[in-house]
């Protein structure tokens, strides 16, 4: 088990001395340390945040915090059906040190202080402060995300977001299962996909039966239930109203009913998962559980577009802040490191892979932040229209790019990165995750198609959203000019040809975006040197192939 000492180093025999290992990377502001995050804070309308989120830097920086979220990991959540007489429980059990997690979080408004201070630069700065806790512990921002992301479907039902609204704005933590006379605060979970259908959630099988005005009784199961402890779901299942057929419907699922008993809320078992395993996933089962509608019956989809497009938005937040943990953990190693005569930073070969994973980072950076500005209360309609194809469109490129950069930079530390006393290994395990929640790599691509053919403004404010660095770079004018002619022949393809380059197109507008936000946000160097990298047609899979000339040394020194 990692130990956990502030600096104090003990030495344990008279075999050697332990040497040329760096110091431990504990109490440093990441928020400080981070320049191009800052920059990116203030030049997309945060920077009135600028002093919280200084201070959430250097509280997650902390060794306190750090030790937190190491064991958040090491001791896992329990899952209790019952308790010891034989009565039905279905809780789930976390270690202390989760709980101290979240609730920083929480007390910080990563999960819904855009929504509850509106403000521009609201949405920049919640972001922000939700990378900054993703960073050093990302399992708590699953159920942090879904708080933020279900308000925007709940303010939209009267009665639901009178009650629920207040408590979700709320900054305390309180983990445990209360009425709601004695709890002030909730976080919101999901659960929508089932055995049988997996994302095709037309699939599914869960039944609602109508009870009389907006209440109905759940019958059924889901496959996928994450943070089992909250204090309410959103949950898709096909609505019965007497003989009628209502479709597939949005329910609202508490789990303590207003007058403090339990709601059904069967949990069967708890997912072994590959990445972070503070946060429970649980298997779940409902039988006469009493939920209410959400939205239009029949039309459920349609409640829980906007909230998908923000647990998208958090997706590619949190790759992003995985990849800052990554470049920030292996810099560390190389800053502190020698081998062959020299710091490990300064050896060219290492510079080099350093600098290309720096780079990846910043465009994934760049790229959430400026979704966050499109989310904003205040958002244009020209911004409402970009984020409808730019969040598809990054969730999938950047969150794709999250593993094999997560590998990289686990390979800077050597033998130190591949096991489970450093941080990296579980940052390994866990990017997947991101490509995989609220849709795989084709769902998403074919939803970019969507928006592509059913939605023009969208693709007109993505291609205006590259109009500022038109004659900037010849490489990303050849290749918006390819993009945008390849978007023009997607129209007039047949269905099945438009779904086989819907991948190609989705990398092409991506890449596109990035080296964009690159050329207006980060420093000439950098963005020549993403660009050339990224659009210079001989790019390799893996990362250090910088071109001649590139100034790795300059491009870290931001990192």
């Amino acid at each position: 088990m990692r130990s956990f000492s502030r600096g104090i180093r003990v030495i344990g025999g008279a075999t050697h001395h332990v040497e040329n290992q760096p110091p431990w990377h504990t109490d440093s502001n990441e928020y400080e340390l981070n320049a191009p995050l800052r920059g990116a804070v203030a030049a997309f309308g945060g920077g009135w945040a600028d002093d919280e989120l200084s201070a959430t830097g250097a509280h997650v920086g902390s060794l306190d915090f750090q030790r937190d979220a190491y064991l958040a990991n090491v001791h896992t959540p329990v899952a209790h059906s019952h308790d010891r007489w034989g009565f039905r429980l279905d809780e789930v059990e976390y270690d202390p040190s989760y709980h101290r997690v979240i609730a920083a979080a929480i007390a910080r408004g990563a999960h819904t202080s855009a929504w509850a201070h509106p403000r521009p630069g609201a949405s920049v700065a919640r972001a922000a402060t939700f990378m900054l806790f993703a960073q050093v512990e990302p399992g708590h921002a699953c159920p942090v995300s879904m708080t933020h992301a279900a308000v925007a479907s709940l303010q939209a039902v009267p009665g639901i977001a009178a009650e629920w609204l207040p408590r979700m704005y709320a900054r305390t933590y309180e983990p445990r299962l209360l009425p709601d006379d004695q709890k002030p605060s909730a976080l919101i979970g999901m659960a929508m996909t089932e055995k049988q259908g997996g994302s095709d959630v037309r699939a599914n099988l869960t039944t609602a039966v109508h009870l009389g005005g907006n209440a109905y009784q759940l019958s059924g199961h889901k496959w996928f239930c994450s943070a089992p402890m909250s204090d309410g779901f959103l949950v898709l299942a096909r609505a019965r109203s007497g003989s009628i057929d209502q479709g597939l419907t949005c329910f609202f699922v508490p789990r303590v009913l207003t007058h403090g008993t339990r709601n059904v809320f069967r949990i069967q078992r708890l997912k072994d998962k590959l990445g972070n395993r503070s946060n429970a996933s649980a298997e779940i089962e409902f039988d006469g559980t009493v939920g209410h509608l959400v939205g239009e019956p029949g039309r459920g989809v349609r409640a829980i577009i906007e909230m998908v497009q923000r647990t998208r938005l958090d997706c590619v937040l949190g790759t992003a802040a995985g990849m800052r943990q990554s470049v920030a953990e292996a810099l560390w190693h190389a800053r502190g490191r020698e081998a062959f005569g020299a710091l490990l930073v300064d050896q060219p070969a290492m510079a080099g892979v350093l600098a290309d994973l720096a780079l990846e980072a910043e465009a994934a950076m760049l790229t959430g932040m400026r979704l966050a500005q499109a989310f904003e209360s205040d958002a244009s309609d020209q911004d409402a229209a970009f984020r409808r194809l730019a969040t598809p469109v990054s969730k999938y490129w950047v969150c794709k790019r999250g593993p094999g950069h997560a590998y990289e930079a686990m390979e800077c530390l050597g033998g130190n990165g591949y096991v489970e006393d450093f941080p990296l290994a579980m940052r390994y395990r866990e990017q997947p995750v991101m490509a995989i929640w609220e849709g795989a790599g084709n769902v998403i691509a074919l939803d970019v198609l969507r928006a592509l053919t059913r939605e023009p403004e969208a693709a007109a404010a993505f291609a205006a959203e590259l109009e500022p660095t038109q004659g900037a770079s010849a490489l990303l004018d050849a290749h918006v000019s390819r993009t945008l002619r390849l978007l023009g022949e997607l129209v007039h393809m047949d269905p099945a040809d438009a779904q086989a380059s819907a991948r190609r197109v989705t990398e092409a507008l991506a890449l596109g975006l990035q080296a964009s936000l690159m050329l207006r946000h980060a420093p000439g160097a950098a963005a020549d040197a993403f660009i050339a990298t990224r659009l210079g047609g001989d790019r390799s899979a893996l990362y250090g192939a910088l071109p001649a000339g590139a100034d790795a040394a300059g491009i870290l020194a931001r990192h």
